[in-house]
């Protein structure tokens, strides 16, 4: 019995034994299971990256063949163009003329153009860009100005011309308006050099948009060295004249699309007060619009307005025959062809033009270079029309004395300039000549003005010329002016006798407001930092006081 009982345990053991195997074995396997199929589904999902890995792999492969065959063909065009550029040059401008005509249309009639009267342009893409472009590309104003200038053996008068021009704009004025000056010269260094020079002189003008600097390829002008001499001038005034017909075309075309006027100017001229509003009210005043040319000065090509519109035809015109006569010939030619009638007399061919060419009066522009652009050419010109011009301006100024150490010219006095009487003129600065202005009663001064040169002598100006206050109260000033912000750094710089220095000659002016903690000044003195290179001409003193 017992036997049998223990028998009955194992059997009943085992069989605990036995089920709890079984269960861990199938709670094994089921696990197993799971972690089998995360296997099997990472895998797969490799597989799907590798697959698109392989994808892109294939399509940027494609992408890179492409951009190497597009690099292959470039190169491929670019030898092929030097190539034809060997050969093309190798023509005569005759025979190139006639390719150009036949591979530009497939019609058979063809528009004359500016590589017809000019085929050695398409010796080079390049050549109706300009190789030097200064300024904003302003466009939509009332009238563009252009200021030929070339390279003079003795004096340039170009930055005493933009000097004018300028001074003599108001503000409204000057947003209404373009300035373009064209160094036409085939020295690049030298253009550039003009243009870095009057981007220091004129940065807010260049900045603003109202000047601009520009200059032709040196592909731009022909060769000159074949010209027929005519008309009893040497070859070297033809080829000069010749020269200056291109450098008017080239300053047209620049300008054309700016404004809807055009004036040309030239490089050595001064302008009278108010003459660019004087000019658009003259233009629009006009009862009938057959005008060509309106003309603001009587010499040469100094001071004529053209509508933009015409400008096209003009420059054909002139490149037609930019070889056989000057400018103002050719401008001529074109009205007698406009209005003259051959069976007529001259007087009549005289009234027909005479309402194509409209002169103003008083002339609002006057020459003042003496030597021409034309080497060895001294040329005295003067516009009568132009009138007498105030060469100083006076203003009620504060009581006060004033002294100088520059050695004064004939009668031309300090003392008559401060009074408005007339103006001061000096023999040439140097480095520490001054004017003093001490007042009888220190005064507060809100402002100051001081207009170096006048309009016969442009180039007497202050140069590296710096102004000068001395407060009454040094103390003080120095206190509430002389330092700015938490580390008290100089605001104004302080020279050894006392003097604070405020403002600096610009293009022969200095303008500038007074700082009010000065309080009232003792005097004010204008300190010549370098040597000058010419006289000195002092033609407006304003001082305003406050009030």
């Amino acid at each position: 019995m017992r036997l049998r009982n223990v028998s009955f345990l194992t059997v009943l053991l085992f069989g605990l034994c036995g089920l709890v195997s079984l269960s861990w074995y199938t709670a094994f396997s089921s696990s197993r299971g799971d972690v089998v199929d995360i296997y099997q589904r990472e895998f797969l999902a490799l597989r799907e990256r590798l697959h698109s890995a392989e994808q892109e792999n294939l399509r940027r492969s494609k992408e890179l063949n492409l951009v190497l065959e597009e690099i292959k063909r470039a190169i491929a065009e670019k030898q092929a163009l030097r190539d034809i550029n060997r050969t093309w040059s190798s023509l005569s401008e005759e025979t190139r003329l006639k390719l150009w005509n036949v591979s530009s249309s497939k019609n058979v009639l063809q528009l004359p153009s500016i590589f017809h009267h000019l085929p050695h342009l398409l010796n080079r893409e390049d050549s109706l860009l300009p190789a030097v472009h200064l300024g904003q590309g302003r466009t939509g104003v009332s009238i563009v100005m252009g200021v030929p200038s070339v390279k003079r053996e003795v004096h340039s008068y170009l930055t005493d011309t933009l000097s004018s021009l300028v001074s003599e704009l108001s503000a409204a004025e000057k947003e209404d308006c373009v300035i373009v000056v064209l160094i036409a010269e085939a020295d690049q260094q030298y253009a550039s050099s003009v243009a870095d020079n009057l981007k220091r002189l004129f940065p807010a003008e260049i900045q603003s948009g109202l000047l601009e600097v520009v200059s032709p390829s040196v592909h731009f002008y022909p060769d000159f060295s074949r010209l027929r001499e005519s008309f009893g001038d040497p070859k070297e005034r033809v080829r000069w004249r010749t020269k200056q017909n291109l450098d008017y075309c080239f300053l047209m075309m620049y300008a054309q699309s700016k404004g809807t006027y055009y004036v040309q100017l030239e490089d050595d001229i001064v302008a009278r007060p108010n003459y660019f509003t004087t000019m658009k009210n003259f233009a629009l005043q006009q009862p009938l619009e057959e005008w060509m040319i309106l003309e603001f000065s009587q010499l040469g090509f100094i001071g004529k307005m053209f509508k933009s519109l015409d400008l096209s035809l003009i420059v054909e015109f002139m490149l037609m025959f930019y070889k056989d006569k000057p400018i103002d010939w050719l401008l001529d030619h074109i009205m007698w062809v406009k209005v003259c009638n051959p069976e007529k007399d001259a007087k009549h061919c005289d009234r027909q033009k005479a309402n194509l060419r409209i002169r103003f009066k008083p002339s609002l522009f006057q020459h003042v270079g003496t030597h021409s652009s034309l080497a060895g050419k001294i040329q005295k010109l003067k516009d009568k029309d132009f009138g007498k011009q105030t060469l100083h301006k006076g203003h009620a100024n504060p009581l006060a004395e004033v002294t100088t150490s520059l050695k004064t010219y004939q009668h031309f006095t300090l003392e008559k300039a401060y009074l408005g009487e007339d103006f001061f003129w000096a023999f040439t600065p140097v480095a520490g000549d001054f004017i003093r202005i001490r007042f009888f009663t220190p005064v507060r001064i809100e402002r100051y003005f001081f207009r170096s040169g006048n309009i016969e002598h442009p180039g007497d100006k202050l140069f590296n010329t710096s102004v000068e206050v001395l407060p009454f109260d040094n103390i003080q000033a120095e206190k509430e002016a002389l330092t700015e912000g938490r580390e008290k750094t100089p605001k104004y710089h302080r020279t050894e006798d006392g003097f604070i220095r405020i403002g600096t000659f610009q293009n022969g002016i200095a303008e500038g407001e007074v700082d009010a903690t000065f309080g009232p000044l003792e005097a004010m003195r204008l300190s010549v930092m370098t040597d000058s290179p010419v006289w000195v001409i002092l033609s407006e003193i304003f001082i305003k006081k406050a009030e």
